[in-house]
C-alpha cells in the first residue's frame, strides 16, 4: 500500500512553520480536517444530547460517532467505549472504582517501564485499602519487560496486573498477550496503557487480553482527551460513584458531565485521518473504516521503520551517543544521552535549527531511574505519520552540529 508523505504533510497547517517534529510521543501536530471538525461542531447548533430540534441531534451524532470510530480503532464494542478529560484521569477515576472490591492482602501488579499515570493511580489506590503493591521490573541492559518478570509477582490474591503496551520513553513494546494470560490464569484484571501503542500499532483488545484498554486521541492526530475501551458486560459489573440523576447506562455511567462533543468530533475525524494514510483504491476506499486502518497503518509502519533505520544508522556515526531504546519489538522512539552534553542543552541546540525534541523524563519517572538516567532522562526523538526523509536529515545535521 503506497504512503505518499507529501500529500499527508500538506494536510497539517502547523507544518508550515517550518519546525521539524519529533514530539509525537508528547502529541502530535493535527490535520486541517481535525480542527475543521471541531469547529463544525462548535460552531454549529449544538446542546445537550437529544432528539428535539437539530442542536441536540447534533450533540448526540457527535456521541454516536466518536464511539463507532474508536470500536473500529480498537476493534472493541461502542458501548464498552467511555470518554475522560485523559488517560491519568480515566485511570485515575477506575483505579477508584475497582479498588472499591480490594481489602487488606490484595495484591496489585505495576512495572517500572510504565509511564506513571498507569504506576502512581494503582499504588495510591493500594494504599488507601491496604493492599499491596508489587513491582515488575524491566531489564535496563535490554529495555524489554520479560512475561517472567510479571508471572514471577503474580498470585492468587493479584487483582490487577497494569501495564503498558509500549513505552513512551523507550519504545519498548512488551508481549501482551503472553502478560495477560498470566494475569488472568490467576483472576486478575489487565489494565494496559495504550497511549503511545496506539500512536503507531492498530490495537486490538481482544487480542491483547487487555480487560481495560486506555488511548489518547492526541497523540494520535485528534485533540486533548482520553479514552478507556472495554467489555461492555466488564463495565456493567462496576459501580461507580455517580451523581443521582445521572444515568446508569454503560457506558455513560462513567462519563461525568456534560460531553466535549466538539473534541468527540474531533476525534472521529483523527480515526478517519488515520484510516487514510495510505493511498486506496477506490475499492478499497469503500471497504470498513476497519479494513482501511489495517492497511494505513501497515503503510504507517512500513514508511517509519524506513525513517527510523535512517536516523539510528546517522546516529551510530556520531560520538558519545549513547541509545537507550533497545528491545527487539519497539515503536519508532529513540532515547539518548550525549557524553559531556546534558540532553536539556542539545535540545536548545536543535531547536536553533528549528528541529523539535524535547528531553525529560517525560513521566516515565521509574524507567528513567531504572536505566540509571535519574529524574532528568534524555532527549527523545519520536516520529509520527508527517515525519519525512528530509526532517530526519535536519535532526542528524543538527545533532552533528551540537556535538561538534
Amino acid at each position: 500500500m503506497a504512503y505518499d508523505v507529501a500529500r499527508i504533510r500538506s494536510e497539517f497547517p502547523s507544518l508550515e512553520s517550518g519546525w521539524a517534529q519529533f514530539d509525537g510521543p508528547g502529541g502530535t501536530q493535527t490535520p486541517r480536517s481535525v480542527g475543521e471538525a471541531v469547529a463544525s461542531v462548535l460552531t454549529g447548533p449544538l446542546s445537550n444530547r437529544g432528539t428535539t430540534g437539530v442542536s441536540e441531534e447534533r450533540a448526540e451524532a457527535a456521541v454516536h460517532g466518536f464511539r463507532l470510530a474508536m470500536a473500529d480503532l480498537v476493534d472493541g464494542h461502542p458501548r464498552g467505549i467511555v470518554q475522560g478529560r485523559s488517560a491519568t484521569q480515566l485511570t485515575y477515576d477506575f483505579s477508584r472504582h475497582l479498588s472499591k472490591q480490594w481489602g487488606t492482602g490484595d495484591e496489585v501488579v505495576v512495572t517500572r517501564l510504565d509511564h506513571d499515570s498507569n504506576v502512581r493511580p494503582w499504588v495510591q489506590a493500594a494504599e488507601r485499602v491496604g493492599a499491596v503493591v508489587r513491582w515488575a521490573d524491566f531489564d535496563p541492559a535490554t529495555g524489554e519487560l520479560p512475561v517472567e518478570a510479571v508471572a514471577a509477582v503474580l498470585s492468587d490474591r493479584t487483582r490487577l496486573v497494569a501495564v503498558t503496551a509500549a513505552s513512551n520513553l523507550i519504545g519498548t513494546m512488551p508481549d501482551i498477550p503472553a502478560i495477560a494470560a498470566a494475569a488472568h490464569a490467576v483472576g486478575a484484571l489487565v489494565y494496559v496503557d495504550g497511549v503511545h501503542y496506539t500512536a503507531h500499532e492498530l490495537p486490538d483488545v481482544g487480542a491483547l487480553g487487555a480487560d481495560f484498554f486506555t488511548c489518547s486521541p492526541y497523540k494520535f492526530l485528534g485533540p486533548h482527551f482520553g479514552v478507556l475501551a472495554a467489555d461492555p458486560e466488564l463495565l456493567e459489573s462496576i459501580a461507580p460513584d455517580k451523581l443521582a440523576p445521572s444515568t446508569n447506562v454503560v457506558p455513560e455511567r462513567f462519563e461525568f458531565g456534560t460531553l466535549p462533543y466538539e473534541l468527540l468530533a474531533g476525534g472521529t475525524a483523527a480515526v478517519d485521518a488515520l484510516a487514510g494514510l495510505a493511498d486506496h483504491s477506490e475499492a478499497d476506499a469503500a471497504s470498513s473504516r476497519r479494513a482501511r486502518l489495517v492497511a494505513s497503518y501497515a503503510a504507517l509502519h512500513a514508511h517509519e521503520e524506513e525513517l527510523r533505520a535512517r536516523i539510528e544508522a546517522g546516529l551510530a556515526e556520531l560520538p558519545g551517543v549513547t541509545v537507550w531504546s533497545r528491545a527487539p519489538r519497539r515503536t519508532p522512539t529513540l532515547l539518548m544521552t550525549f557524553d559531556g552534553h546534558e540532553a536539556s542543552e542539545i535540545t536548545k541546540r536543535l531547536a536553533e535549527g528549528r528541529v523539535l525534541a524535547p528531553s525529560s523524563n517525560f513521566y516515565a519517572l521509574e524507567a528513567s531511574r531504572g536505566l540509571g538516567l535519574g529524574d532528568a532522562g534524555g532527549l527523545r526523538v519520536g516520529l509520527a505519520p508527517y515525519n519525512d526523509a528530509n526532517d530526519v536529515e535536519r535532526l542528524l545535521d543538527g545533532l552533528a552540529s551540537a556535538l561538534g
